[in-house]
């Protein structure tokens, strides 16, 4: 069953730009999806951006200016920030909250997936799945945008999404608190039918290009390939965790009724 609190309140995509906008928006606590500073810029009220930015453990992109001018031709003043669609949730909050509720956590780990409608569309296999979570590494994910929301058909307003800047220290936290860590990856000669998914169970997918990370796979519980039949030598992300969350719901669904 699927976390299923409140959703917080959302607002649409939106651009904020100039120093002391960009600072206010920060200190009203706005999730900040992405920051751009333009490459070598100055001055005091940059430097107080720059201590709000380290206060709320932000980072930002240093771009030259006319990356921002691309962006906006007003006075941006070498800043623009652009707002989350979502609220972000801690993955700390979420799996004790799972437990007390007496459910098994199914969390999918996404190892920066850097394409924005694939991002739409595993969100949406994952809330119709029961997924509890989905968590995301700081850097290096596809912004949640309005693509990605339209592609999630609203999935990413319904399912809690948690980024988490300590990517490696998050994924241990999973195992630590009980989750195995299955990767699913062409790494091995195993199926993803084989790790028992009735279990507390983590599912990692890896970046389109790069798949997951070599430190991720060293400390996993399992690994997990799926069948290739034919001639083309890999799924979409999007549809390969659709394969394997629902060989992990068929599993559920099977030890629930039987």
């Amino acid at each position: 069953m699927a976390y299923n609190s409140k959703p917080p309140p959302r607002e649409g995509n939106q651009m904020v730009f100039g120093i002391r906008a960009v600072i206010e928006a920060i200190l009203a606590g706005k999730e900040i999806e992405s920051l751009y500073i333009q490459r070598g810029l100055g001055g005091g009220l940059l430097n107080e951006l720059k201590d709000v930015m380290q206060e709320y453990q932000l980072s930002a992109q240093q771009v030259p200016v006319e990356k921002l001018n691309r962006i906006t031709m007003k006075n941006h003043q070498g800043v623009i920030a652009f707002i989350s669609p979502i609220t972000y949730q801690k993955i700390e909050n979420i799996i004790p909250e799972v437990f007390e509720r007496g459910e098994v956590p199914l969390v999918l780990v996404l190892d920066s997936i850097t394409d924005v409608r694939n991002m739409g569309a595993i969100a949406r296999t994952a809330e119709c799945a029961g997924v509890h979570a989905i968590v995301i590494p700081g850097k290096g994910s596809a912004q949640i945008n309005p693509d990605a929301i339209k592609t999630s058909a609203g999935a990413l307003y319904k399912i809690p999404v948690c980024r988490h800047d300590n990517f490696m220290q998050t994924v241990k936290f999973l195992q630590e608190s009980g989750l195995q860590l299955v990767c699913c990856t062409e790494k091995t000669n195993d199926y993803i039918y084989k790790p028992d998914y009735t279990a507390p169970t983590a599912i990692i997918m890896g970046s389109e290009e790069d798949g997951i990370r070599n430190e991720i796979i060293r400390i996993s519980d399992h690994l997990a390939k799926i069948p290739m039949l034919g001639e083309i030598e890999s799924l979409n992300v999007s549809v390969s965790t659709g394969v394997i969350l629902y060989e992990a719901i068929r599993q559920r669904s099977t030890a629930a009724v039987n």
